[in-house]
């Protein structure tokens, strides 16, 4: 029988041969510890048995880590059950890790060239005028601190700027 404690050495020897990283192998740990405080004794004499019955076990690590999300504890499954399968796999017999072919992890970049298109395509919303942007401001200073501010409009047309000119020209007489 093979016992839920091998499954520790296990990821130790496969750390010092390169098959999974510092990382890996401490979060891989960190699963066992949370899943072995639930094991009975006969689950804790059978690595088997531990995997035929991981739903149940599941529930009883639920119930006793209240405090973790689902998510988390579903990870901390999933992590167990990769060590069994490596362990089934690689562990019963240390010559056959020489085989194990470890997948490398493609770098994806943060920006691909599709999205550097696609930006150029979006458009949250319609520009927003702006007073700034897109008038002309005038401010005159008339004596007693009084001060009098004249907005144009940049896209003004010939007859406008004709009627604005007779209209201060009114105002001068």
């Amino acid at each position: 029988m093979e016992k839920f404690t091998y499954l520790y050495d296990f990821i130790d020897f496969a750390k010092a041969n390169r098959k999974y990283p510092e990382s890996t192998a401490n979060n891989l740990k960190s699963a066992l510890k949370i899943f072995e405080k639930e094991l009975n004794p006969e689950e804790l004499k059978s690595i088997n048995m531990v995997a035929d019955s991981i739903e149940e076990i599941f529930r009883s690590v639920a119930i006793a880590n209240k405090d973790k999300s689902i998510i988390s504890l579903n990870t901390y499954k999933a992590r167990l059950l990769k060590v069994i399968t490596d362990y089934k796999r690689y562990g019963a017999d240390p010559g056959k890790i020489q085989k194990w072919v470890i997948k490398e992890k493609k770098s994806t970049p943060l920006f691909t060239s599709k999205d550097k298109t696609d930006k150029n395509k979006i458009t949250l919303s319609a520009p927003i005028p702006s007073p700034v942007d897109n008038v002309h401001k005038i401010e005159l200073a008339i004596g007693n601190n009084e001060r009098a501010v004249i907005s144009i409009p940049r896209s003004i047309q010939a007859k406008d700027i004709k009627l604005i000119k007779n209209i201060l020209d009114s105002l001068a007489e």
